[in-house]
């Protein structure tokens, strides 16, 4: 006899291999939603933050920079941004971090009296 003979396979042998890939694909899940998918969510919103970029909006760029937007040209990735009083610098669009919005205040309005 020069060939072994061949025998089937129970069902547990293969359940018992998928239970060890299913901790593996539990782990991928969690890093997943936990990690991934929120930041590609935030990176889209920064993306269409960076595209409505207008005058007057204030900005964080890469090296820290707080700035006023002065100007900027559709169709271009570069903003002229104030960062002091009469002191202005051109930035690439990629290069801004941050679009910083105004918090409203939670104070009460003063009592007429």
């Amino acid at each position: 006899m020069l060939i072994s003979p061949a025998y089937a396979q129970d069902l547990s042998g293969i359940m018992a291999n998928a239970g060890q890939f299913l901790p593996i694909v539990l782990i991928f899940g969690v890093f997943y939603f936990l990690l991934i998918r929120p930041q590609q969510q935030s990176q889209k919103e920064l993306k269409r933050k960076l595209s409505e970029l207008k005058r007057g909006d204030r900005v964080v760029t890469g090296g820290g920079i707080v700035g006023v937007v002065q100007k900027t040209k559709e169709g271009s990735n570069e903003i002229e941004v104030d960062i002091a009083p009469n002191v202005r610098v051109v930035v690439l669009r990629e290069t801004v971090t941050a679009v910083l919005t105004p918090a409203a205040a939670n104070d009460a309005k003063p009592a007429k009296g």
